[in-house]
């Protein structure tokens, strides 16, 4: 970041926008830039006003606490200066054409005189006047090296020893501001008379769900606990160990994420759980409405939020949930949005190509219509449809030890077909119901007649939604690998799994 600075700087750029919640470590940043050049550093602040840094005793310049009086005052400073405006950034939310007017004059003198502003703030709030002046950096959270600096200062403070852990540490810091990481590696102290990863994971758990973006989901879910899409698991399987360092060594890539597309409850987000047990790394999850925010740039500075994090954390899979509802405004998007839609999915779509390495994206969606062409070929399309007969059988057979009773007990194969047409989601209602139904009969066990019974009270998925299900299976027809294998019919009419 020092070097982007000194180099945009140099090249008489008069406008940086540095999007970042560390206010320390940026003017930090930034000081050293400066050091190596010949400028002078002010800061400004609604509190302070202008600060003349370049003293050896900083001076305040009186009468420019008012952000309109600061930027007056700008041309007034000396050739080769560089304020740094601390909390600007919420002075652009709201639409203030004399202010933009200021900054944009600010900028034209700069540009002529080597002076420069930088807007240090925690999110992206630039208007369209300005966005073509000002040029938007990001400044990357703490790398496992800083973060190690921090947790040692932390035990040195503390007197606490590392009990050796501290690859799982760092793993468990990564993600976290230098701040957020000071806090989580104090708190452990305390807890437990040392620092140990579990308590850090907690803390960055809790830190990352506050900003309402992402959400590090943490289960014990495995490919056994899914009934059916026999192939996708074995694919899947497949790739495990690829994000191991032997991986690294023996020359192996990241490996293409994937996109699951297909009826609801048939297993594409328990997948996507599992999926980060298989691989033995976090998972972060986008709910991707959750981008979008009525702020002018704040969608797109959600995104780089999110992606900021996912990248901070990798290896980690990146769950991207219900996407077809982010990409369905694309086609109207520059009319409707005025280009919003746009821009995050162009976002979304570069960092995919070139920033990506140690990230496995796991998109889910229930349409593939709608979805950019782009988005499609960087990923490998699994089809996923309501479940076959054999695909129901394990999924009862789950469902029902998953409640602590014996599978063997019930007529599996008989419960499969009169559930022919449901969902995965349906059979674990089905089963639910009946459960209820033994509990209130003087809490015995539920029976196999309970199951049968139960399945009267739903209607299947493949009536409710017939002709979306139809629509939907013909679409994907040639553009996705089926996600289970097909199913074969015997000369008595009875359907087995390939």
């Amino acid at each position: 970041m020092k070097k982007q600075i000194s180099n945009y700087l140099k090249a008489g750029y008069s406008g940086l926008y540095i999007v970042s919640h560390e206010e320390q470590r940026v003017s930090a940043e930034i000081v050293s830039a400066i050091a190596q050049m010949d400028f002078k550093l002010h800061t400004w602040s609604i509190t302070e006003g202008i600060v003349d840094m370049s003293e050896k005793e900083p001076k305040a310049i009186a009468d420019t606490n008012d952000p309109t009086e600061m930027l007056k005052k700008f041309h007034d400073l000396p050739e080769k200066s560089v304020v740094v405006l601390r909390d600007f950034h919420m002075l652009l939310a709201d639409p203030n054409p004399y202010l933009f007017r200021l900054v944009k004059d600010a900028l034209s003198v700069g540009k002529t005189s080597n002076r420069a502003i930088v807007i240090v703030g925690c999110t992206l709030r630039l208007p369209p006047e300005l966005e073509k002046e000002i040029v938007v950096l990001d400044f990357a959270l703490p790398d496992r090296t800083q973060l190690r600096e921090i947790l040692d200062g932390i035990c040195k403070s503390a007197k606490s020893k590392l009990n050796g852990n501290v690859e799982e540490i760092l793993d468990a810091a990564c993600g976290l501001t230098t701040i957020e990481a000071e806090n989580a590696f104090s708190l452990s102290i305390v807890e437990a008379k040392e620092v140990i990863a579990p308590i850090v994971a907690r803390e960055k758990s809790n830190t990352i769900r506050k900003n309402g973006l992402l959400e590090i989901i943490t289960s014990d879910i495995t490919l056994d606990d899914i009934g059916g899409l026999e192939v996708l698991k074995q694919d899947l399987s497949e790739k495990r160990g690829v994000f191991t360092k032997s991986a690294r060594d023996y020359g192996l890539p990241s490996p293409r994420g994937i996109l699951t597309v297909g009826q609801p409850g048939t297993g594409k987000s328990l997948t996507a759980t599992a999926t980060a047990n298989i691989f033995g790394i976090p998972l972060v999850k986008l709910e991707a409405g959750k981008l979008f925010g009525s702020l002018v740039g704040q969608s797109e500075g959600n995104w780089r939020t999110a992606f900021a994090t996912a990248k901070a954390i990798a290896p980690c899979v990146f769950w991207i949930d219900e996407v077809d509802g982010l990409f369905c405004g694309a086609a109207s998007s520059g009319t409707t949005d005025s280009g919003v839609t746009n821009r995050v999915i162009k976002a979304i779509l570069q960092d995919m190509q070139s920033n990506s390495e140690g990230i496995f994206y796991f998109f889910t969606a229930n349409d593939i219509d709608g979805l950019p062409d782009p988005l499609i070929d960087r990923l490998d399309v699994w089809s996923v449809d309501l479940p076959t007969h054999k695909e129901r059988e394990a999924i009862w057979r789950i469902q029902i030890a998953k409640r602590n009773r014996d599978p063997k007990k019930f007529g599996i194969a008989e419960l499969a077909t009169a559930t022919n047409g449901f969902s995965g989601r349906q059979i674990e209602q089905v089963w639910l119901k009946a459960m209820n139904v033994a509990f209130n009969d003087n809490r015995r066990e539920p029976r196999n007649s309970d199951c049968l019974a139960a399945v009267g009270r739903f209607t299947p998925t493949s009536i409710t939604m017939k002709e979306a299900i139809e629509r939907r299976r013909e679409r994907l027809k040639n553009r996705a690998t089926p996600a289970s294998a097909p199913e074969i019919k015997t000369s008595s009419g009875r359907k087995l799994a390939a």
